[in-house]
């Protein structure tokens, strides 16, 4: 870590906001943040948590940097091709923000290993491509009460929600029946940019205890029509994941 007067400089900004100050930039400094995903929401997480001053980021992705990928993944570029993109992004984060620990983890999270990668995180930020994934990391926060930030993109739509344990509802009450589908859909890139900046909006917000959370709301970007809407959603009763709380 620089010398203070550096650090001062650096998060300005921030620090003159009325709800952070100088003791919610040194909350931010110490803060632990797992980010699963570093594709085109995760590359835009990254970045703004890495730009805040977040202390520790764990990054977690078994896959390799393609050339694909560049169209949205702003985390990554041509240089990159071939890379595991939890070292890529350790790389481009590092670039930015010299001052805080990047945790790169190039593999896949699963049933076997999701306690171990998130137990000792604040708070977790799920951007996968798949339900399969926000379905490992809803129970497992749910079991070791960890806030759990959730976004998804899928064409010129996208969404974002959030679940803080042990209140309901969570991810499962509300997408239950949701299956992955065995086609690549496409997605225009700035969409992943919308989702990923409110995802690490809402992250910053949990940390600090500030604003109101998308706890028990889902709010859903519409680019072809420009619009925002908010869906609101109870806790499901018969939810096998929340109901143990």
């Amino acid at each position: 870590m620089k010398d203070r007067k550096h650090s001062l400089l650096r998060y300005h900004r921030q620090i003159i906001l009325s709800y952070i100050g100088k003791e919610g930039q040194e909350k931010l400094n110490k803060s632990k943040v797992l980010i699963v995903g570093a594709g085109g929401l995760g590359s835009v997480v990254a970045y703004y948590l890495a730009s805040s001053g977040i202390g520790y980021i764990g990054i977690v992705d078994p896959d390799i940097v393609e050339l694909s990928n560049l169209q949205r993944q702003i985390l990554h570029n041509e240089e990159h091709i071939g890379m595991p993109k939890a070292i890529s992004a350790m790389i481009n984060l590092k670039k930015l923000n010299s001052e805080i620990n990047i945790l790169p983890y190039p593999e896949e999270i699963n049933k076997r290993n999701v306690f171990e990668l998130i137990n000792s995180y604040d708070i977790v930020v799920a951007c996968p491509d798949n339900f399969k994934t926000r379905f490992i990391l809803n129970d497992a926060c749910f079991k070791l009460q960890k806030p759990l930030v959730v976004g998804a993109v899928s064409e010129f739509e996208g969404h974002v929600l959030n679940v803080i344990p042990p209140e309901g509802p969570c991810y499962n009450c509300l997408f239950e029946d949701a299956k992955d589908e065995n086609f690549v859909q496409g997605i225009l890139a700035p969409v992943a940019g919308i989702i990923g900046s409110i995802q690490a909006v809402e992250t910053l917000k949990i940390l600090l205890s500030i604003g109101e959370s998308l706890h028990g709301r889902m709010l859903i970007y519409d680019a072809l029509k420009d619009i925002f809407r908010e869906v609101k959603f109870l806790k499901n009763p018969s939810c096998q994941i929340c109901k143990r709380c």
